[in-house]
């Protein structure tokens, strides 16, 4: 027997080639003339399907693809029953005892088995890179991960009223004027509308600060297209301690067509449909247009 065997490159690329891809039908006269030559076994031989058989048995799951695997244990089979007819075959022609030509089958089909494995096991993981596809540059910069956008802060008030005062010439602007109320001995600021939007904002200073379960100060919209009577609700807000300025939001209950006055009063908490205008302490007239 020839030793070498499991060194045969030409042998296990045949093996592997058959098992993955199928041979041509001189490849396999070729595998049939080099599997007839290996007939017997020896120590070193049994030592080598020993260690391949080891290997084979720690191949995972992972490493070869279960279709890969059926198709290598389906060949394994063919080439057991092959190699078997081949070796009886021979030995019968040669007049030789079946017992041995059947002893030298088994090793035979053994070696040609092992010798599978061991072209599989380092043909495997060149293949699997080689079949690994590799991004395009295209695709690697559409992977690249986007920045995080930061957290969108909301605007304060002041930032509102700056933002809407920038739209210009169709922003509504007039200062408050004092009305001697003792809430209100100095008070200061303006208000800034927008009738486009409908929205608005108050700026205060001097304005005494509230207890909003005794009273809150109420906002009155006088429009030049509705009874003065009824002048449109503009919400109510309350003016904490401490705070030197301070900056409201208009909630206009109502359309506003044409503004021409607005007016703060003090009221019961969550304020009233209609004011008695006991205590109006700011007032602001809007300049006609």
């Amino acid at each position: 027997m020839n030793t070498a065997f499991l060194r045969d490159e030409r042998l296990a690329d045949l093996l592997v080639k058959q098992t993955t891809e199928g041979l041509t039908p001189v490849e396999k006269d070729e595998l049939d003339r080099l599997l007839v030559r290996q007939q017997e076994a020896d120590p070193e031989l049994i030592e080598r399907v020993a260690t391949a058989l080891s290997l084979a048995g720690n191949l995972g799951e992972e490493e070869l693809p279960v279709g890969l695997r059926q198709r290598v244990e389906a060949e394994g089979r063919r080439l057991v029953a092959s190699s078997r007819a081949t070796v009886t075959d021979i030995r019968s022609r040669r007049g030789e005892d079946r017992s041995t030509s059947a002893h030298a089958s088994q090793w035979a089909w053994l070696a040609v088995a092992a010798s599978l494995v061991v072209a599989v096991l380092g043909w495997w993981p060149r293949l699997r890179d080689t079949m690994a596809p590799e991004p395009s540059p295209e695709l690697a910069v559409n992977q690249q991960p986007e920045p995080a956008a930061e957290p969108t802060r909301e605007l304060t008030a002041a930032e509102k009223r700056l933002t809407l005062l920038a739209k210009g010439e169709t922003i509504v602007q007039s200062a408050w004027s004092a009305t001697g109320d003792s809430a209100a001995p100095g008070v200061t600021g303006d208000v800034v509308w927008d009738n486009g939007s409908q929205t608005g904002y108050l700026r205060f200073s001097g304005l005494t600060p509230n207890d909003p379960s005794k009273s809150q100060y109420q906002l009155w919209i006088f429009d030049a297209t509705r009874d003065d009577r009824y002048p449109i609700d503009g919400g109510v807000f309350d003016v904490p301690a401490g705070q030197t300025e301070v900056i409201v939001p208009i909630q206009a209950k109502l359309d506003v067509k044409s503004p021409a006055m607005f007016a703060v009063t003090i009221e019961k908490p969550g304020g009233v449909v209609v004011s008695g205008r006991e205590h109006i302490v700011a007032l602001a007239k809007v300049a006609a247009g």
